[in-house]
């Protein structure tokens, strides 16, 4: 008998203990679905308040502008309207599902400067950070210092202008190596058959500017210190954007449609919805 009411007890302290685990479940559940809707409204109205009165292009200009600042950008010496160029092409891939929805990673390589400053930048956009600034070498087909010389064709040993879309790995004569596609018809298409790809070089380095008064060149390829290859592979691989911009008035693309950025990154609206948006 005695031992029955012990196992009765044992049972009621099971149940009970079940029905307090599974009380405790529903609360925490309860809480947090709270927590997150309250989140979400005061997100919701800081967009709406954020949207009210402007166009999709005046949103877009405003949120360029703020990760050029959060990310210092001018500080490392990328100019603004380079920036500008760069970032409404990635949104322009983006939108053509070109590149994959999830990636984050713009990379910037400006040959209207010397090839004696650092003219690569390499940007988590999502982060608003600047993950790497250094130098990269052009063709030895555009000139010496200063790129004046542009081309798409094979043999010109010239850098090419345009968007990339980086794609796989591999080593070659250079050790690790990232291939691009050219996205650019006419412009830099070529640059599977030309060969052109993110590799390392020595003659990419300080060393080499104090010997010769700037970099060494390459065959056209974006090279970078072959310190540095495995970071910049690292940090750039899986279908990113790569944009090299430089001083030829002949350059266009379609990727350069600010209006296309600007309603992919806020669907919905336009000059005459954004009194009224709401989220």
């Amino acid at each position: 008998m005695i031992k029955r009411k012990a196992k009765e007890k044992e049972k009621m302290k099971k149940r009970f203990s079940w029905v307090t685990c599974i009380l405790l479940l529903l609360s925490i559940t309860i809480i947090s679905w709270k927590a997150e809707s309250i989140t979400k409204h005061r997100d919701r109205t800081h967009l709406v308040k954020f949207h009210k009165g402007r166009s999709a292009r005046e949103l877009f200009s405003q949120y360029v502008e703020d990760i050029y600042n959060t990310a210092e950008l001018h500080q490392a010496g990328l100019d603004y309207s380079v920036f500008q160029k760069a970032i409404t092409g990635y949104f322009n891939l983006k939108a053509s599902d070109d590149v994959p929805q999830t990636s984050t990673v713009l990379t910037i390589v400006d040959l209207a400067k010397s090839s004696t400053t650092k003219r690569m930048w390499i940007i988590d956009l999502l982060d608003k950070d600047l993950l790497l600034h250094t130098w990269v070498a052009h063709g030895n087909g555009s000139g010496d210092d200063m790129p004046q010389y542009f081309s798409n064709q094979n043999d010109s040993h010239a850098s090419s202008l345009g968007f990339y879309i980086t794609n796989g790995i591999y080593n070659g004569k250079h050790g690790q190596s990232l291939k691009l596609d050219g996205m650019d018809a006419g412009f830099n298409d070529n640059a599977r058959s030309r060969g052109i790809v993110v590799h390392g070089a020595k003659y990419v380095s300080e060393g080499t500017i104090n010997a010769l008064g700037r970099l060494g060149r390459s065959e056209g390829c974006p090279a970078v210190s072959s310190k540095l290859i495995k970071k910049v592979i690292a940090n750039i691989k899986g279908k990113t954007v790569f944009f090299i911009n430089g001083n030829d008035d002949s350059y266009n693309s379609k990727y350069l449609d600010e209006t296309a950025a600007a309603r992919y990154v806020y669907p919905g609206i336009d000059g005459n919805q954004a009194e009224n948006a709401s989220l």
